[in-house]
């Protein structure tokens, strides 16, 4: 008889697919050895080492990092299933004991941390002190399959489809100008005419500017900025007038509302998460406080 293969005697442990896994997700070793809490040489070693034993590549290296490979990828659903199984028991021990805990990472834009979720978050923190909050501000839509982040609260009306979740609100938008530079305009301009602040070209098919390119075709915007926060600021301090959520304006002195609301700019407020995660004592205690508290300007 054959002696068994090398990758057959291979003792593969939960180590081991907690490292393929946190390289599958982070793509980098500092992405991976950031989410282990060990340095990129030590996740590189390791990767080297579980290669070895089982006589299969992993990861392929390429100018994006790494790409698991039909192996990775198996071994990595599995660690997933693991790791599901090990939050179930955490969480049915967590059960004896009434208080949610651990760590909730969000994943929502700038403009909606300041204006949604900042102005309502102590009241979540003293309500839960044994949650741990990891908030990531960003555009970019983050993996709820592989835990980039366990929630996201995004503005869409076409929510994904293998996501679940509940819809906050409506959120609605208005053309803005601030009351001193609207006092220094000659009398009867129009608002096409005036100083428009819209966002940059890295939205380019944001609602407000479909809005504004069929509205107003003949408006060239003179300043641009990054997030809709920005477009505020910028309206409030003076520059121009610009498209921005009630949300962010309806309270500030300085803003006036010159258009609006504009129903085609209507889009829906939503905190998403993945259906595996959706059960867990902290997740469901952020759902029930957000469906509370967030009470969007009609």
């Amino acid at each position: 008889m054959k002696a068994p293969s090398a990758n057959l005697q291979s003792k593969l442990g939960l180590t081991d697919l907690e490292t393929i896994l946190a390289l599958h997700r982070g793509r980098t070793l500092a992405g991976a050895a950031e989410r282990l809490k060990v340095d990129g040489s030590t996740v590189f070693r390791a990767i080297r080492r579980i290669e070895k034993d089982i006589g299969e590549v992993l990861f392929d290296r390429g100018r994006h990092g790494y790409a698991a490979t039909t192996l990775g990828r198996a071994l990595a659903a599995h660690a997933e299933r693991i790791e599901k199984q090990l939050e179930e028991a955490r969480e049915t021990a967590f059960n004896q004991d009434a208080e949610p805990s651990g760590l909730l990472r969000i994943t929502l834009t700038e403009t909606l941390f300041h204006t949604v979720l900042l102005p309502v978050l102590p009241r979540f923190a003293s309500a839960h002190p044994r949650i741990e909050l990891e908030l990531v501000t960003t555009n970019a839509i983050a993996n709820l399959g592989q835990r980039e982040a366990d929630i996201a609260i995004r503005v869409t009306n076409t929510p994904p489809e293998h996501l679940v979740g509940i819809r906050l609100g409506t959120m609605r938008s208005a053309v803005w100008g601030g009351r001193d530079y609207l006092a220094a305009q000659p009398a009867g301009r129009p608002v096409e005419a005036m100083d428009w602040i819209a966002l940059d070209d890295s939205l380019p098919d944001h609602p407000s500017h479909i809005w504004r390119r069929t509205a107003l075709p003949a408006v060239a915007p003179r300043y641009k900025v990054g997030n809709l926060l920005a477009v505020a600021g910028a309206v409030v301090n003076g520059l121009g007038v610009g498209v921005a959520p009630l949300a962010v304006m309806h309270a500030h002195p300085n803003a006036v509302m010159l258009d609006g609301p504009l129903p085609e700019l209507d889009i829906g407020l939503w905190v998403l998460a993945h259906p595996d995660t959706r059960y867990l004592g902290r997740m469901k205690a952020m759902f029930d406080f957000l469906r509370a508290e967030i009470a969007l300007p009609a």
